[in-house]
């Protein structure tokens, strides 16, 4: 089973007005909501190319009752822990130009915390946990860290989705899998990484470092993925982009999803690609026939 961990949901909400002024009142031309969150994000593309999952973390209040009323229509499970406040909602308004303001979410107790360890032992040897987004300030900082090192003993393929300082606690935990793209991986060395030429030697000290797998996305410039044995390029299919929102999301489902089922890394890395672009270039994130018609447009090279 493939375990999401969404220590933070929100309600995306999508605003679109057409002719925005500052100081005066606007009517929305079009709007949409969706249950957001990184791990969600990943919890909703793999049930969409059909691979079964479930989702974890903390909701809270209406809008939380809005997250799980939501994912329950699409087919997702999930077992998340109840909390006192309400989960937040974060709005993205497009008006040419994108700007996001986001929540802040729930403070969480210790007793929030335990519980959701305690769903956490449900995990087996086999198992993918997704550990996806930032940790809120009021749980510990070595969250991630402690939940990797953790449960890479126990067998379970842990797969961290986060920049910045936790990116860098957790390599030394050995991670199945982290995704930064090529800003994180900048911060990560106190270096400006712009070029594939330039990621390549960040990406394989990423690898000695700990991690037993890395994928670097560059947007439109195309992606990598290094592993123990090799190192590849993906370019990226060609199309508007329409959705900035879970490309990176898409991707890791993509990848993983593959990889349980096929257990190749080419052709889990070909189809991860496929699944970001095809979220950038819809206006939610990715179906499977979206996927399936840039899959040959993603063409694979090992260095």
């Amino acid at each position: 089973m493939i375990y999401t961990v969404t220590l933070n949901p929100s309600i995306d909400y999508i605003v679109e007005v057409d002719q925005f002024q500052l100081d005066a009142l606007n009517v929305i031309d079009r709007e949409s909501k969706f249950p957001g969150g990184k791990g969600i994000n990943v919890s909703r593309v793999l049930t969409n190319i059909g691979i079964p999952t479930k989702a974890l973390g903390f909701v809270g209040g209406f809008t939380g009752k809005f997250i799980q009323d939501s994912i329950e229509a699409e087919g997702i499970a999930h077992d998340f822990v109840n909390v006192a406040d309400d989960s937040r909602i974060n709005i993205k308004l497009k008006t040419g130009q994108e700007t996001e303001i986001n929540g802040q979410g729930p403070s969480l107790t210790e007793e929030n915390l335990q519980t959701l360890y305690a769903k956490l032992e449900l995990l087996e040897a086999g198992d993918v946990l997704i550990l996806a987004g930032s940790i809120p300030p009021s749980l510990p900082k070595t969250l991630y860290s402690d939940l990797t090192s953790k449960y890479s003993q126990r067998g379970v393929k842990v797969i961290v989705d986060a920049g910045g300082k936790i990116l860098a606690e957790v390599l030394k935990d050995k991670p199945f899998l982290v995704k930064p793209n090529h800003h994180e991986l900048s911060d990560l060395f106190g270096t400006k990484i712009e070029t594939v030429e330039e990621v390549i030697p960040y990406g394989r000290k990423v690898v000695e470092m700990g991690a037993e797998n890395v994928i670097v996305s560059m947007a439109g410039a195309g992606a990598l993925l290094f592993t123990k044995e090799a190192t590849y390029t993906a370019t990226i299919p060609k199309g508007k982009v329409l959705n900035s929102v879970g490309a990176g999301d898409s991707l890791v489902a993509g990848f993983i999803g593959t990889y349980t089922t096929e257990n190749d890394f080419v052709k889990a890395f070909k189809y991860a690609v496929a699944t970001g672009s095809a979220t950038a270039f819809s206006r939610d994130l990715a179906s499977k026939e979206k996927i399936d018609s840039l899959l040959d447009q993603v063409q694979i090279t090992k260095l």
